[in-house]
């Protein structure tokens, strides 16, 4: 996933060093000098992550956060401090100042890439949250709440090392009193029945048991696949620890690991969480019928109409691509012909399921009509579109379909993918996709064609 990185540093070197580093790994960088020329280059690009230095001249980190965080256009791009190892007063007023993370100096590369990449999808779930209450004031429904409150947010700690583990709850009362902790590895499934968390952090310290197996473990289990994983860590576990994150850990800390830092870190995964979960909401709990599919509980064609025109317009002012997938259930008239019509509507209901397990919570799926569907899938170029297409295809080719008093069902699906052009009009977007579509309907189905 591409980003982009802002760096305001006064220090030539710094910036230097840092943007090698971000444009090692795909990030778009941007740099400004002090805090004024930032407000500037905000103010002209679309910026996901701002790295800020403290010290600078005419304008230091503290007071840019603060104008940063205090305008509505800016306000919920994530600011990562800048701060020397010592400078604790620096990291509690740089969080008085609103800042979301912090780096300590010298930057360890594990470090910048683990908060870079997490505060970007951050940022893009933010994005996708502004974007979709756009979309229902058009459509006169209710906004997608974006504030921070932790009160109801469940932590759970897998610990074995007892003092530690009470230490670090103790730190996190402060955000909520729902901390959990575990110290016996064959505890946790009886824990997880009736306690499900936002951020379970594992010590790589175990004595008994392998913490990547454990977080393995966790996000196979249905009920934790959107919760947050983070890694408690001590410095010789950094070989681990780069482990983890290629596994799908979210984030980590090194212990022992300064009050307000941690405080900032976990925040930062909550946050996350809860706006996933926002998301998830609108689509899967909203009774606003004006915007959702009645029978499959996706968005209905009126709400695509509207969001597309928001989706591409961010495509644009951002630079990032954006691909249109359009579907359709093979012989689905079949089904409604030999088994009735309480059948069809039992795939359509199964096959909308498939496709919210398979795509991001920033994808926006809808019902098109009959039995074609479309998803929107934002910053994604048509070679990935296509890769995501098939495996789509794949996964419904071995679904059970189960229909009401008849043995279940396969089915397959065919699928049109194009990328949007900057400067063609929405229908010809739509239409390339669309004859995509009636190319692989025609061609022998179950296959995928891209525009």
């Amino acid at each position: 996933m591409t980003a982009n990185v802002l760096i305001v540093d006064d220090l030539e070197p710094n910036v230097k060093l840092l943007e090698v580093k971000l444009l090692s790994e795909y990030y778009t960088v941007f740099s400004a000098n002090n805090g004024v020329k930032a407000l500037d280059v905000l103010a002209n690009n679309k910026i996901d992550v701002i790295l800020l230095d403290v010290m600078m001249p005419e304008m230091d980190g503290f007071e840019t956060c603060i104008k940063i965080k205090a305008n509505p256009e800016t306000t919920h791009i994530p600011v990562v401090m800048v701060t020397a190892l010592s400078d604790i007063e620096d990291r509690i007023k740089g969080l008085e100042a609103g800042a979301d993370e912090f780096l300590t100096k010298p930057i360890n590369d594990v470090a910048l890439f683990a908060r870079v990449k997490s505060l970007s999808r951050m940022k893009t779930i933010i994005d996708e949250l502004k974007l979709r209450n756009k979309t229902n004031a058009a459509l006169g429904a209710s906004a997608i709440e974006i504030k921070d409150n932790f009160v109801d947010s469940k932590i759970l700690i897998i610990n074995d090392d007892v003092v530690q583990a009470r230490n670090l709850s103790k730190t996190l009362l402060k955000l909520s009193p729902q901390i959990k902790i575990v110290t016996k590895i064959e505890d946790i499934d009886s824990i997880i029945d009736t306690y499900i968390p936002d951020v379970v952090i594992i010590s790589c310290q175990l004595e008994v048991g392998d913490p990547l197996r454990i977080s393995v473990m966790l996000k196979s289990k249905e009920i934790l696949r959107h919760t947050m994983l983070m890694l408690l860590a001590e410095e010789e576990n950094m070989q681990m620890v780069i482990k983890g994150m290629e596994l799908g850990i979210n984030d980590y800390f090194i212990y022992p690991v300064e009050e307000n830092e941690l405080l900032a870190r976990i925040k930062t995964q909550l946050r996350r969480k809860k706006y996933q979960d926002n998301l998830r909401n609108e689509l899967e709990q909203s009774v606003n019928l004006s915007i959702k599919d009645g029978l499959t509980g996706v968005f209905n064609r009126r709400y695509f109409d509207i969001h597309i025109q928001q989706m591409i317009k961010t495509s644009i002012e951002t630079n990032k691509p954006l691909c249109l997938l359009m579907l359709d259930i093979d012989h689905f008239k079949q089904v409604n012909d030999n088994y009735g019509h309480q059948a069809g509507d039992a795939v359509l209901v199964s096959f909308s399921m498939v496709l919210k397990n398979l795509f991001r919570i920033t994808d926006l799926i809808a019902r098109y009509g009959g039995e074609e569907f479309s998803v929107l899938l934002s910053e994604a170029y048509l070679k990935e579109a296509v890769i995501i297409a098939d495996r789509v295809r794949s996964t419904i080719e071995t679904t059970s379909f189960v229909i009401p008093n008849y043995p279940p069902l396969t089915k397959t699906t065919s699928i049109g993918v194009a990328e949007y052009k900057h400067g063609e009009s929405i229908s010809d977007f739509i239409s390339r996709a669309d004859k995509a579509l009636y190319e692989a309907k025609s061609t022998g189905r179950n296959k995928i064609v891209a525009s």
